[in-house]
Protein backbone atom coordinates (compact mmCIF):
# COMPACT_ATOMS: atom_id res chain seq x y z
CA UNK A 1 0.00 0.00 0.00
CA UNK A 2 1.79 3.06 -0.80
CA UNK A 3 1.38 5.88 1.77
CA UNK A 4 1.74 10.01 1.89
CA UNK A 5 5.20 10.47 3.10
CA UNK A 6 6.26 11.36 6.27
CA UNK A 7 6.49 14.54 7.71
CA UNK A 8 10.43 13.90 7.83
CA UNK A 9 10.35 12.83 4.42
CA UNK A 10 8.49 16.21 2.82
CA UNK A 11 11.16 18.47 5.08
CA UNK A 12 14.13 16.02 3.45
CA UNK A 13 12.55 17.21 -0.20
CA UNK A 14 11.84 20.55 0.59
CA UNK A 15 15.95 20.97 1.62
CA UNK A 16 16.88 18.66 -1.22
CA UNK A 17 14.41 20.66 -3.76
CA UNK A 18 16.23 23.90 -2.94
CA UNK A 19 19.86 22.62 -4.73
CA UNK A 20 18.12 22.57 -8.22
CA UNK A 21 16.59 25.78 -7.55
CA UNK A 22 19.51 27.60 -6.87
CA UNK A 23 21.27 25.93 -9.41
CA UNK A 24 18.47 27.17 -12.07
CA UNK A 25 20.03 30.36 -11.07
CA UNK A 26 23.12 29.92 -12.75
CA UNK A 27 21.76 30.69 -15.75
CA UNK A 28 20.63 34.24 -15.37
CA UNK A 29 23.75 35.03 -13.17
CA UNK A 30 26.09 33.60 -15.96
CA UNK A 31 23.87 35.56 -19.13
CA UNK A 32 23.66 39.05 -17.08
CA UNK A 33 26.72 39.20 -14.69
CA UNK A 34 29.87 36.85 -16.00
CA UNK A 35 32.09 37.95 -17.84
CA UNK A 36 31.59 36.36 -21.74
CA UNK A 37 32.81 33.59 -22.40
CA UNK A 38 34.88 31.94 -19.94
CA UNK A 39 32.76 29.06 -19.27
CA UNK A 40 35.14 26.49 -17.13
CA UNK A 41 36.18 29.31 -15.32
CA UNK A 42 33.63 30.01 -13.99
CA UNK A 43 33.08 26.47 -13.42
CA UNK A 44 36.42 26.26 -11.40
CA UNK A 45 35.43 29.42 -9.41
CA UNK A 46 32.48 28.01 -8.63
CA UNK A 47 34.06 24.89 -6.96
CA UNK A 48 37.43 24.84 -5.97
CA UNK A 49 37.24 27.07 -3.50
CA UNK A 50 34.19 25.62 -2.19
CA UNK A 51 35.84 22.20 -1.92
CA UNK A 52 38.77 23.58 -0.32
CA UNK A 53 36.75 25.06 2.53
CA UNK A 54 34.83 21.85 3.14
CA UNK A 55 37.98 19.75 3.01
CA UNK A 56 39.77 21.24 5.57
CA UNK A 57 36.60 21.94 7.81
CA UNK A 58 36.02 18.52 7.95
CA UNK A 59 39.98 17.08 7.68
CA UNK A 60 38.10 13.21 7.32
CA UNK A 61 40.09 11.09 4.23
CA UNK A 62 38.32 8.72 2.34
CA UNK A 63 39.04 5.13 2.71
CA UNK A 64 41.99 3.75 0.62
CA UNK A 65 39.65 1.43 -1.35
CA UNK A 66 36.99 4.35 -2.21
CA UNK A 67 39.25 7.11 -3.66
CA UNK A 68 38.50 5.03 -7.31
CA UNK A 69 35.12 5.87 -6.93
CA UNK A 70 35.75 9.06 -5.30
CA UNK A 71 37.06 10.57 -8.90
CA UNK A 72 34.91 8.85 -10.91
CA UNK A 73 31.32 10.99 -8.48
CA UNK A 74 33.55 13.91 -8.67
CA UNK A 75 34.22 13.75 -12.21
CA UNK A 76 30.18 13.05 -13.06
CA UNK A 77 28.86 15.16 -10.69
CA UNK A 78 31.37 18.38 -10.49
CA UNK A 79 34.03 18.09 -13.05
CA UNK A 80 31.98 17.19 -16.43
CA UNK A 81 28.27 18.39 -15.25
CA UNK A 82 29.56 22.04 -14.15
CA UNK A 83 31.78 22.25 -17.13
CA UNK A 84 28.70 20.96 -19.29
CA UNK A 85 27.03 23.51 -17.74
CA UNK A 86 28.06 26.16 -17.94
CA UNK A 87 28.70 25.98 -21.60
CA UNK A 88 25.56 25.75 -22.30
CA UNK A 89 24.52 28.59 -19.96
CA UNK A 90 26.64 30.78 -22.02
CA UNK A 91 25.18 29.38 -25.70
CA UNK A 92 21.47 28.81 -24.87
CA UNK A 93 18.56 30.96 -22.73
CA UNK A 94 18.20 29.92 -19.20
CA UNK A 95 15.08 28.12 -19.83
CA UNK A 96 16.48 26.31 -23.06
CA UNK A 97 19.65 25.67 -21.54
CA UNK A 98 18.38 23.56 -18.55
CA UNK A 99 15.44 22.21 -20.25
CA UNK A 100 17.42 18.66 -21.43
CA UNK A 101 17.71 18.16 -17.02
CA UNK A 102 14.06 17.07 -17.54
CA UNK A 103 14.90 13.91 -18.69
CA UNK A 104 17.16 13.14 -15.66
CA UNK A 105 14.59 11.56 -13.80
CA UNK A 106 14.01 8.81 -16.60
CA UNK A 107 17.69 8.62 -17.33
CA UNK A 108 18.26 7.26 -13.55
CA UNK A 109 15.19 4.94 -14.02
CA UNK A 110 16.71 3.88 -17.24
CA UNK A 111 20.10 2.97 -15.06
CA UNK A 112 18.05 1.28 -12.53
CA UNK A 113 16.48 -0.85 -14.51
CA UNK A 114 19.16 -1.80 -16.72
CA UNK A 115 22.08 -2.40 -13.94
CA UNK A 116 20.03 -3.27 -11.09
CA UNK A 117 16.83 -4.69 -12.89
CA UNK A 118 14.59 -2.77 -11.07
CA UNK A 119 11.96 -1.88 -13.08
CA UNK A 120 9.98 1.58 -11.92
CA UNK A 121 6.32 1.89 -10.95
CA UNK A 122 4.15 2.81 -13.66
CA UNK A 123 2.55 5.64 -11.68
CA UNK A 124 6.61 6.72 -10.93
CA UNK A 125 7.48 6.38 -14.71
CA UNK A 126 4.22 8.48 -15.83
CA UNK A 127 4.75 11.01 -13.15
CA UNK A 128 8.60 11.42 -14.68
CA UNK A 129 6.71 11.29 -18.58
CA UNK A 130 4.50 14.27 -17.83
CA UNK A 131 7.68 16.25 -16.26
CA UNK A 132 9.34 16.10 -19.18
CA UNK A 133 6.32 16.74 -21.11
CA UNK A 134 5.61 19.95 -19.16
CA UNK A 135 8.75 21.04 -19.53
CA UNK A 136 8.57 20.95 -23.90
CA UNK A 137 5.12 22.86 -23.19
CA UNK A 138 7.04 25.66 -20.85
CA UNK A 139 9.64 26.43 -23.89
CA UNK A 140 7.18 25.93 -26.89
CA UNK A 141 8.08 29.40 -28.36
CA UNK A 142 8.69 30.41 -32.23
CA UNK A 143 11.39 32.96 -31.15
CA UNK A 144 13.14 29.86 -29.06
CA UNK A 145 17.03 29.42 -30.59
CA UNK A 146 18.41 25.81 -30.99
CA UNK A 147 22.14 26.08 -31.10
CA UNK A 148 23.82 23.03 -31.46
CA UNK A 149 26.67 23.05 -29.08
CA UNK A 150 24.57 24.22 -26.04
CA UNK A 151 22.09 21.79 -26.61
CA UNK A 152 24.75 18.90 -26.93
CA UNK A 153 26.27 20.31 -23.92
CA UNK A 154 22.89 20.55 -21.96
CA UNK A 155 22.07 16.86 -23.13
CA UNK A 156 25.71 15.06 -21.54
CA UNK A 157 24.99 17.57 -18.42
CA UNK A 158 22.17 15.68 -17.31
CA UNK A 159 23.45 12.45 -18.59
CA UNK A 160 26.37 13.00 -16.34
CA UNK A 161 24.28 14.20 -13.38
CA UNK A 162 21.63 11.61 -13.96
CA UNK A 163 24.76 8.57 -13.60
CA UNK A 164 26.55 10.28 -10.30
CA UNK A 165 23.09 10.46 -8.57
CA UNK A 166 22.32 6.85 -9.45
CA UNK A 167 26.42 6.09 -8.55
CA UNK A 168 26.25 8.06 -5.42
CA UNK A 169 23.21 6.31 -4.10
CA UNK A 170 24.33 3.19 -5.33
CA UNK A 171 27.98 3.21 -3.98
CA UNK A 172 27.32 4.61 -0.50
CA UNK A 173 31.10 6.09 0.62
CA UNK A 174 31.96 5.90 4.46
CA UNK A 175 31.52 9.63 4.51
CA UNK A 176 29.88 12.66 6.36
CA UNK A 177 27.85 14.49 4.12
CA UNK A 178 29.66 17.95 4.03
CA UNK A 179 33.54 15.79 3.64
CA UNK A 180 31.70 13.77 0.75
CA UNK A 181 30.49 17.39 -1.09
CA UNK A 182 33.99 18.70 -0.16
CA UNK A 183 36.00 15.98 -1.34
CA UNK A 184 33.91 15.72 -4.58
CA UNK A 185 34.26 19.36 -5.34
CA UNK A 186 37.74 19.70 -5.11
CA UNK A 187 38.83 17.06 -7.16
CA UNK A 188 35.97 18.66 -9.84
CA UNK A 189 37.82 21.97 -9.48
CA UNK A 190 41.15 20.47 -10.06
CA UNK A 191 39.81 18.32 -13.24
CA UNK A 192 38.64 21.89 -14.63
CA UNK A 193 41.54 23.86 -13.94
CA UNK A 194 43.40 22.12 -17.10
CA UNK A 195 40.35 23.46 -18.88
CA UNK A 196 40.12 26.88 -17.60
CA UNK A 197 43.97 27.39 -17.75
CA UNK A 198 44.21 26.15 -21.71
CA UNK A 199 40.53 26.76 -23.52
CA UNK A 200 39.48 30.21 -21.25
CA UNK A 201 41.12 33.66 -21.86
CA UNK A 202 42.07 35.63 -18.52
CA UNK A 203 39.79 36.81 -16.33
CA UNK A 204 39.54 40.73 -17.13
CA UNK A 205 39.19 43.24 -13.62
CA UNK A 206 36.02 42.25 -11.95
CA UNK A 207 33.40 44.69 -10.82
CA UNK A 208 31.80 44.31 -7.38
CA UNK A 209 28.62 42.61 -9.51
CA UNK A 210 30.93 40.26 -11.37
CA UNK A 211 32.42 39.58 -7.71
CA UNK A 212 29.46 38.81 -6.09
CA UNK A 213 28.02 36.78 -8.95
CA UNK A 214 30.97 34.68 -8.51
CA UNK A 215 31.17 34.68 -4.72
CA UNK A 216 26.89 33.29 -5.33
CA UNK A 217 27.62 30.69 -7.14
CA UNK A 218 30.48 29.33 -5.16
CA UNK A 219 28.76 29.74 -1.50
CA UNK A 220 25.55 29.01 -2.66
CA UNK A 221 25.50 27.25 -5.79
CA UNK A 222 28.67 24.72 -5.10
CA UNK A 223 29.25 24.85 -0.95
CA UNK A 224 25.50 24.82 0.35
CA UNK A 225 23.49 23.62 -2.99
CA UNK A 226 25.62 19.97 -3.07
CA UNK A 227 25.58 19.52 0.88
CA UNK A 228 21.90 19.39 0.41
CA UNK A 229 21.95 17.27 -2.70
CA UNK A 230 24.03 14.85 -1.23
CA UNK A 231 22.22 14.82 1.42
CA UNK A 232 18.47 14.27 -0.31
CA UNK A 233 20.17 11.19 -2.14
CA UNK A 234 21.43 9.23 0.96
CA UNK A 235 17.98 9.92 2.29
CA UNK A 236 15.48 9.69 -0.23
CA UNK A 237 14.87 7.35 -3.18
CA UNK A 238 17.11 7.71 -6.38
CA UNK A 239 14.66 8.67 -8.33
CA UNK A 240 12.89 11.20 -5.75
CA UNK A 241 15.90 12.76 -5.93
CA UNK A 242 16.38 13.00 -9.60
CA UNK A 243 12.89 14.15 -10.03
CA UNK A 244 13.56 17.11 -8.47
CA UNK A 245 16.13 18.37 -10.75
CA UNK A 246 12.86 19.64 -12.93
CA UNK A 247 13.00 22.81 -10.40
CA UNK A 248 16.03 23.90 -12.21
CA UNK A 249 14.83 24.68 -15.82
CA UNK A 250 11.48 25.59 -14.12
CA UNK A 251 13.84 28.35 -12.26
CA UNK A 252 15.54 29.18 -14.72
CA UNK A 253 11.92 29.93 -17.00
CA UNK A 254 10.55 31.37 -14.09
CA UNK A 255 13.48 34.04 -13.24
CA UNK A 256 13.65 34.80 -17.05
CA UNK A 257 9.81 35.80 -17.04
CA UNK A 258 10.24 37.78 -13.83
CA UNK A 259 13.79 39.65 -13.99
CA UNK A 260 14.45 39.88 -18.07
CA UNK A 261 10.64 40.06 -19.21
CA UNK A 262 10.97 36.55 -21.56
CA UNK A 263 7.67 35.82 -22.42
CA UNK A 264 5.36 33.40 -20.75
CA UNK A 265 2.52 32.45 -23.09
CA UNK A 266 -0.83 30.32 -21.43
CA UNK A 267 0.40 26.85 -22.87
CA UNK A 268 4.29 27.78 -20.74
CA UNK A 269 1.55 28.35 -17.99
CA UNK A 270 0.11 25.15 -18.34
CA UNK A 271 3.57 23.05 -18.47
CA UNK A 272 4.80 24.66 -15.71
CA UNK A 273 1.75 23.67 -13.74
CA UNK A 274 2.23 19.78 -15.19
CA UNK A 275 5.81 19.99 -14.15
CA UNK A 276 5.03 20.99 -10.35
CA UNK A 277 2.34 18.49 -10.22
CA UNK A 278 4.62 15.36 -12.02
CA UNK A 279 7.41 16.65 -9.03
CA UNK A 280 5.27 15.92 -6.23
CA UNK A 281 3.57 13.31 -7.78
CA UNK A 282 7.05 11.61 -8.31
CA UNK A 283 7.34 12.08 -4.50
CA UNK A 284 4.30 10.53 -3.28
CA UNK A 285 4.33 7.27 -5.99
CA UNK A 286 8.30 7.11 -4.68
CA UNK A 287 7.50 6.79 -1.61
CA UNK A 288 8.45 3.55 0.32
CA UNK A 289 5.02 1.20 0.95
CA UNK A 290 4.42 0.13 4.28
Amino acid sequence: MQTLPRPSRWQDIALTALAPMVWGSTYIVTSELLPPHRPFTAALIRVLPAGLLLVLAMRRLPAQQHWLRLLILSALNIGAFQALLFVAAYRLPGGLAAVLGAIQPLMVMALAWWADGKSPARSTLAAAVAGVLGMALLLVSPQTVFEPIGIAAAFLGAACMASGVWLTRRWQLDLPVMALTGWQLLLGGLMLAPLAWWLDAPLPSLSAAQGLAYAYLCLAGALLAYALWFRGIARLPTVAVASLGLLSPLTAVVLGWALLGQSMTGMALAGLVVVLVSVLAVQWTAAPSR
